[in-house]
């Protein structure tokens, strides 16, 4: 029974990790999908941007969006704060004084969060294409073009920009994406050869205004809307030239507890949309979701089964004890990397890939117990960094 247990928890992993995204990248290969992209094409775009207490980032988000390389004509910004109380809206005024295309401020209240602003957002845009940025968002000049470049074609709904994380001055890191980042871009890459891919970066986002539809309050709007659109028949595609900067950050709380929300929003978008991992619908998609998502989020299951079966067939020495001396020397570097991340210290990928991955693993965790116990997330405060 242990034995048993500990091949179908290791090899539920390997696939969650590994098998699925080798499967991805064979059939992608044998029936390509490539997007019709045309980079003379420039419809009307409308920005939109939910903010509460981003006086520290909001100017600047803001200064930004008016550097970026696309005709004044065609652009716009729509601002919703959330009930800010720090100046925020005074500061978004101001920029809007001496803008070179309109900046439009809302106003929020009481409080209700960022999907109800979007909700509120949308039917004053006067753009053909919605694009998403979050309040402390810094856009490449290019982005805006290279996003609006695969609405060219006329079966693609939703489009996701590439997240780079950059040091204090500007710089990338590394090759501006973490280990965990390559790992998901290329993922991306792979499924939209595929179709569709079915994760995206809600700080750089577009999509067709036509195929927008409300969303409840505490629905993920990063999450579920890519997911309304290829329930309307389009294509959710990634465009790794449409570039998101975001500083790194060094604050494991605030890093956990960002992911303990995304994940339990995304645990709730997953049950208000499993007709989509229905194979009689749509095999493919219904496939990708339930492996990248689904089996993704409850990745932790098979890992805690695959560490009580190693510590207990470790005894039976052979391939289980170099197993048990594997496993102790994995989550000795994810808590070293946790600690050296605590000191400030920098991380090599043999510290920060055991730790970030323990990091997701144990904030799902946490947010399925959440799911479990109805809990639900609509408003938060924005997180440092």
């Amino acid at each position: 029974m242990l034995v048993a247990l500990f091949w179908l928890s290791l090899l539920l992993l390997f696939y969650i990790y590994f098998g699925y995204p080798l499967m991805t990248r064979v059939v992608a290969s044998l029936w390509p999908r490539p997007v019709n992209t045309d980079a003379e094409y420039e419809p009307k775009v409308s920005i939109l941007i939910a903010a509460y207490n981003e006086a520290k980032d909001i100017e600047a988000t803001l200064r930004n969006k008016l550097s970026l390389n696309y005709p004044s004509d065609k652009l716009e910004i729509l601002v919703i704060s959330d009930e800010s109380d720090d100046g925020t809206d005074d500061i978004i005024e101001r920029v809007a004084s001496d803008s070179r295309f309109p900046i439009r401020l809302f106003r929020q209240v009481p409080r209700q969060g960022k999907t109800a602003g979007l909700n509120t957002l949308v039917p004053e845009t006067t753009g053909d294409i919605l694009l998403f940025s979050d309040a402390n968002s810094q856009w490449d000049a290019q982005a805006v073009g290279k996003l609006c470049s695969n609405f060219a074609d006329p079966g693609v709904g939703y489009v996701t920009g590439k997240m780079v994380y950059v040091n204090d001055d500007g710089s990338l890191v590394g090759d501006g994406c973490s280990a965990y980042m390559k790992y998901e871009n290329w993922l991306r890459e792979q499924e939209t050869w595929l179709g569709s891919v079915v994760g995206v970066d809600g700080g750089i986002d577009a999509m067709r205004k036509t195929l927008y539809q409300p969303l409840n309050a505490d629905q993920l709007p990063d999450f579920v809307q890519p997911l309304k659109v290829v329930e309307q028949g389009y294509r959710v595609v990634y465009e790794p030239l449409a570039l998101l900067k975001e500083e790194t950050l060094n604050d494991s709380d605030s890093e956990f507890s960002m992911r303990v929300r995304v994940s339990l929003r995304a645990l709730w978008a997953l049950k208000d949309m499993r007709h989509l991992m229905n194979p009689s619908r749509d095999p493919v998609f219904a496939w990708q979701l339930i492996s990248h998502k689904l089996l993704r989020y409850t990745a932790f299951v098979p890992l805690a089964t695959l560490a009580l079966s190693t510590l207990l067939l470790a005894p039976a020495r052979g391939i289980y004890t170099l197993a048990f001396i594997g496993l102790v020397i994995f989550l000795a570097l994810a808590w070293t990397g946790h600690k050296r991340e605590e000191e400030g210290q920098p991380l090599s990928v043999i510290y920060s890939i055991p730790y970030y991955f323990m990091l997701l693993n144990i904030a799902s965790y946490k947010a399925t117990a959440a799911f479990l116990k109805g809990e639900k997330k609509v408003i938060w405060n924005p997180r440092k960094g």
